[in-house]
């Protein structure tokens, strides 16, 4: 089977995401939107419009479209030769730009089949869907002993470490917030962040921490709380995406929450181990994947042999 992945930018959990199609059989084309991404700057109409042709030009040499995040979905439905698939992020079906919400849940109604990754979004869709988590990769996110990720990263071994994953300027993970709980847990903490490190070392950076705090005002995962749970990290967290998924995750409303749950975990022992529920793993997430672009190709197969039996009817009555 090949497939024509759509893409505004490459995620570390979508790169997974292929490499986990091609443990199932499934080939890959990524096409990405053409132009730089950057968070703070959308890309440009013309750079989008030159897309179009692109995706034109691709569609044929695969057996179906899968558009990732709703700004793609457009150029699949465009081109209505193969089925398509749609794939919404979160940040695209509960934006604060409303006229991406409208757009992303059009797309919905018109695709052969929605996927989310998350069952928080089913509200924001309305419409029937496939739930299909993102995987963590397992072997690079596993349980590393504290002292062994302290060296690798550079850290001292006599601070209670909590880790705030995000750079601090971006306003919706509220990071002043984090800065406020960290105040008033008793614990004599160090709030550490990390941002623009590579993917591969994110596991590290993990293990050397004693907790991973998150103050986000909205979240479609995140997933490095699942990362943290496959590294055996405890995780206190604000009521966003699907932490409340998360085993072990302690989920709170206030400051004063936040600060008491933080203290307790960092009270309580270290798991001995960490495991990833079996719908997390990578492997599960390609068969999944595969399964729903069996089923719509097999839906449009059949489909077209019922229109053709039509047709064939239709031209033969007098």
């Amino acid at each position: 089977m090949k497939v024509l992945q759509l893409v505004t930018n490459h995620r570390p959990f979508f790169d997974d995401q292929v490499t986990a199609l091609e443990g199932v059989g499934v080939e890959s084309t990524v096409l990405e939107v053409p132009g730089s991404y950057r968070p703070d700057e959308p890309r440009s109409v013309a750079e989008y419009a030159r897309y179009y042709p692109q995706v034109l030009a691709a569609i044929d040499d695969h057996d179906l479209v899968h558009a990732n995040y709703g700004l793609t979905a457009p150029f699949a439905l465009a081109a209505t030769r193969r089925p398509v698939v749609v794939t919404f992020w979160g940040t695209d079906l509960m934006s604060e730009r409303e006229w991406l919400c409208r757009l992303s849940r059009m797309a919905a109604g018109l695709a052969d089949a929605t996927i989310l990754p998350s069952r928080r979004m089913a509200e924001a869709l309305g419409r029937p869907y496939t739930f299909v988590p993102f995987g963590v990769d397992a072997d690079r996110f596993r349980q590393i002993p504290r002292d062994r990720a302290r060296d690798r990263v550079g850290w001292s071994d006599d601070e209670t470490i909590v880790l705030f994953p995000y750079a601090p300027e971006r306003p919706e993970k509220d990071f002043p917030r984090a800065e406020r709980v960290v105040e008033a847990a008793d614990a004599d903490a160090d709030l550490r962040t990390v941002t623009g490190v590579p993917h591969h070392e994110m596991s590290h950076y993990l293990n050397a921490s004693d907790a991973l705090l998150v103050t986000s005002r909205r979240e479609s995962g995140p997933m490095v709380v699942k990362e943290a749970a496959a590294c055996g990290v405890p995780v206190v967290s604000t009521d966003v995406g699907f932490v409340d998924d998360v085993p072990g995750t302690a989920v709170c409303s206030s400051t004063d929450e936040l600060a008491a749950e933080l203290d307790r975990v960092l009270e309580a022992p270290r798991p001995a181990g960490a495991t990833l529920p079996p719908e997390w793993q990578l492997e599960a997430t390609g068969a999944r994947l595969r399964a729903v672009y069996e089923r719509v190709c097999a839906d449009r197969n059949a489909t077209r042999s019922g229109a053709d039996s039509l047709g064939t009817q239709l031209g033969g009555a007098t």
